[in-house]
């Protein structure tokens, strides 16, 4: 890896903490050549402008958050287990995350919430109707669902916790809302046999 890579990495991974941290719009370029310790001059070496900066750690989290979740589905005993781990990857990015990253991204850039919406619309919800289709072979879910509304509701769910209207009214932390929200689904479309198995790997993350 050269030395330039490196420093291309560096300044998208302190970006990136700072965007996550304090949201999008509150953090300027001059922010993060202050953390980095280097000159403005030296970021507008990889990029023309913050919109490119935005748009590529948009990105780099999209692509990072598609491999996790890949992965967690190909190892997932059944279609439970795999929202339960689907959980764990939106936990562990929510509790880093600020809840006006999405408000910001919306308003001010534009490029990379078409981003977004193209990773929310095709790829979660691809994921998401496969897995209540596999919940349903399994039996593990019910059979009379709506495959369609419920993976299209799910997918709309998740953004939930970054309304402005609802996060500032609800006062707990993002990442408490997505799992409530999360089980809430997944109770939801859970057979008999399904609510056993929630109940079970529940139990098993609590005593983790």
């Amino acid at each position: 890896m050269t030395e330039t890579t490196d420093q291309h990495l560096r300044i998208k991974q302190h970006a990136h903490d700072l965007f996550m941290q304090f949201g999008l719009k509150s953090v300027s370029m001059d922010d993060i050549a202050n953390k980095l310790g280097i000159s403005k001059k030296t970021i507008y070496q990889y990029y023309t402008d913050k919109d490119q900066l935005v748009n590529d750690v948009v990105n780099t989290i999209i692509k990072q958050n598609q491999e996790t979740c890949n992965i967690d589905r190909s190892r997932a005993s059944d279609a439970v287990h795999e929202i339960f781990l689907a959980m764990d990857m939106m936990l562990e990015m929510f509790r880093s995350m600020n809840p006006f990253v999405l408000h910001d991204m919306q308003k001010y850039y534009p490029t990379a919430f078409q981003i977004f919406l193209n990773h929310k619309n095709d790829y979660l919800f691809g994921v998401i109707k496969e897995n209540i289709e596999r919940g349903i072979k399994e039996e593990l879910y019910r059979n009379d669902i709506n495959v369609e509304v419920m993976a299209r509701f799910r997918v709309e769910s998740i953004v939930i916790p970054f309304h402005t209207d609802f996060h500032t009214k609800v006062k707990s932390p993002l990442a408490e809302i997505g799992e409530e929200i999360a089980l809430h689904f997944l109770f939801g479309v859970a057979s008999q046999k399904g609510y056993k198995q929630i109940i079970k790997y529940k139990e098993n993350r609590q005593l983790k």
